[in-house]
């Protein structure tokens, strides 16, 4: 099931970045009076009745001018448009309705996407109440007074945004074929991948529209099994600068992955790993994908008979919090290991999908607790008493101790990967849920 994805959009100062963190129920942005000034913060995970959603912020608006704030605000509509399934747009009470409110709600209105409007900075309902009225001219519903910083009216507009996640399925009715989402910075070889992917199989069966977004899905059969891979290769303009691209390139990786099995990590083997690679790689194994990682551009490197073991070792560094990744070196161009991709594709599915006996799991946690001791602390050991599976994709399990406390990082890290010794779980993360139980209950 993929979560719905929610974008914020407004001016610059108009309370963006707080409203983030009200909704997000954290402070994760940079929150100053300076318009422009918001940077890394992209997205949250959050939840609201019971409903989970992923928050995004488009961001990017610097004040050099009024035509370049509205012609980035444009942009930054697009942007919505183009991935959220809910847009929040945000305007000030304070300043009022102004041109560029109205030329972007003339974009929101003519997208099919639902739009809520939230008018900030209402300290005061007595006193800025009646002002909220105007914002009826805008055309695009009815306005939902909020103040992010005195967290007023947050519960009403959260209510608001969740109605219209009930107006669709975000789930992809009976439809059990791969979905692999093919991921990475800008002009890593994202689309070379996908055309080859078309062309060497000759078996496309259409290029359809994302059946909840508006990235294009790609379907492809390869010996007899329909694979959908999801595209976020496709930007649609040329961004202002650097910064903005790298945000686009997140926000639609978010997108894509909320909606796949397999996430494909594409890399520049040419460029190298980078700390950019990793953030995007972090996408998808915080939300439990099964991941693989592709060096393209595998046939315009000099090697010799230590390369593939030096770029394995590096990648394993930068992507350290990872070392599950399944990693394929590829060619888009010449199709070198294209047939590789697929079956590693395969194995990371087998791998999300797998579950193990209880009766086995425990027996691999009795040999492994006799072979290293469970930590203790002031004279009071650990004890594990049962592990069993409660859920795929990813693969997630509950282990009962006595106390959760003592249930170090390092040991649960020890107990995965000697059920990775047994089971594999190749391109795959494992969850752990750690809960008390007391040695009278065994």
């Amino acid at each position: 099931m993929s979560k719905p994805i929610v974008a914020i959009i407004g001016r610059p100062n108009v309370g963006k970045s707080t409203l983030f963190n009200a909704l997000a129920g954290k402070s994760i942005s940079i929150v100053k009076d300076t318009p422009g000034v918001t940077r890394d913060r992209i997205y949250a995970d959050c939840t609201w009745l019971n409903m989970n959603f992923t928050l995004i912020d488009t961001g990017g608006i610097e004040p050099d001018s009024k035509d370049i704030i509205l012609s980035q605000m444009r942009e930054q509509a697009q942007m919505a448009i183009d991935v959220a399934d809910v847009i929040i747009f945000i305007v000030d009470v304070r300043q009022g309705l102004v041109d560029a409110d109205s030329k972007v709600a003339d974009m929101l209105r003519r997208s099919v996407k639902p739009v809520v409007l939230a008018v900030n900075k209402v300290d005061s309902f007595q006193k800025f109440g009646n002002d909220v009225y105007e914002f009826y001219n805008l055309g695009i519903g009815d306005p939902v007074p909020v103040s992010a910083a005195s967290q007023l009216g947050i519960g009403d507009l959260l209510d608001q945004v969740a109605e219209h996640f009930h107006t669709k399925s975000f789930d992809e009715e009976e439809d059990d074929r791969p979905r692999v989402a093919i991921i990475g910075k800008p002009n890593v070889g994202k689309s070379s991948l996908i055309n080859k992917l078309i062309g060497a199989n000759r078996l496309v069966v259409s290029d359809i529209a994302g059946t909840t977004r508006d990235a294009v899905d790609t379907e492809v059969v390869y010996h007899g099994t329909e694979y959908v891979f999801i595209d976020t290769a496709g930007l649609r303009r040329k961004s202002r600068i650097k910064e903005d691209l790298e945000r686009y390139s997140i926000i639609r990786t978010i997108a894509a992955v909320e909606r796949a099995d397999v996430a494909v990590l594409v890399i520049d083997a040419i460029e190298g790993v980078t700390e950019q690679d990793a953030k995007i790689a972090g996408i998808a194994h915080d939300r439990g994908k099964g991941v693989l990682v592709a060096v393209n551009k595998w046939d315009a490197i000099e090697k010799n008979d230590k390369t593939i073991n030096e770029y394995t070792k590096k990648i394993q560094n930068t992507l350290s919090f990872m070392p599950y990744a399944e990693l394929v070196f590829i060619s888009a161009v010449t199709g070198q290991r294209l047939a590789k991709l697929f079956e590693r594709i395969d194995i990371v599915r087998q791998s999300q999908n797998l579950r193990v006996a209880t009766g086995v799991l425990n027996e691999i946690m009795s040999e492994a607790v006799a072979m290293q001791q469970p930590p203790s602390d002031k004279g009071k050991r650990l004890k594990l008493f049962y592990i069993t599976q409660v859920a795929v994709k990813p693969p997630t399990f509950v282990i009962f101790v006595n106390d959760k406390e003592l249930m170090h990082f390092s040991y649960i890290r020890y107990l995965e990967n000697r059920i990775r010794d047994t089971f594999g779980f190749k391109g795959t993360s494992l969850r752990f849920i750690i809960r008390e139980r007391s040695g009278k209950e065994q």
